[in-house]
């Protein structure tokens, strides 16, 4: 009986775990109503290098680049799409930068091995939609910095839009 009990713990922990990594959330949310989400394949790197001189360096070391948008019409939504994200980047990854205005988050988040930044995740929240944008590479911890301190993620994603041939409201600068 405590080995069926245990498994069964390990079931319900190991369902869990999986929403708590960016491939668990990306296909759990991919299918939302309203949701735009894409994945860049390794082919449209050298587009996206062009988007800025400091993006040139930063796609140059990426290995996965993912992008969602979903609505975020209600306070309710808001809080909810704001707790999913608190809970999802508290669990392994290291807040680096983050601005609150009300329900509105600008948060950049990376995971690290050793003296490399082997993830970044960048959620905003405007309060009518929401978004994140992953990275997964090999980064300089000290450029990432500089990048959330700047802004270049903001403009990174205004950016990526245009050349992915999609534009969404609610993140122009």
């Amino acid at each position: 009986m405590k080995k069926f009990f245990f498994l069964l713990f390990l079931f319900l922990l190991a369902s869990c775990s999986s929403y708590n990594s960016i491939d668990g959330f990306y296909e759990a949310h991919k299918n939302d109503d309203k949701v735009t989400a894409f994945r860049v394949p390794q082919f449209m790197f050298s587009l996206l290098s062009e988007i800025s001189p400091e993006m040139k360096s930063m796609v140059g070391n990426t290995k996965d680049l993912r992008y969602m948008q979903f609505p975020s019409a209600s306070d309710s939504q808001t809080r909810f799409l704001n707790s999913q994200m608190d809970n999802f980047a508290s669990n392994s990854f290291i807040e680096v930068f983050r601005k609150n205005d009300d329900l509105k988050r600008n948060i950049v988040s990376i995971r690290e091995k050793k003296d490399v930044v082997k993830e970044i995740l960048v959620y905003k929240n405007d309060n009518a939609f929401g978004s994140f944008l992953y990275f997964s590479g090999n980064f300089d911890p000290m450029k990432v910095r500089e990048l959330a301190k700047n802004q270049e993620f903001e403009k990174f994603t205004s950016g990526l839009l245009p050349q992915m041939n999609l534009q969404t409201p609610g993140f122009s600068n």
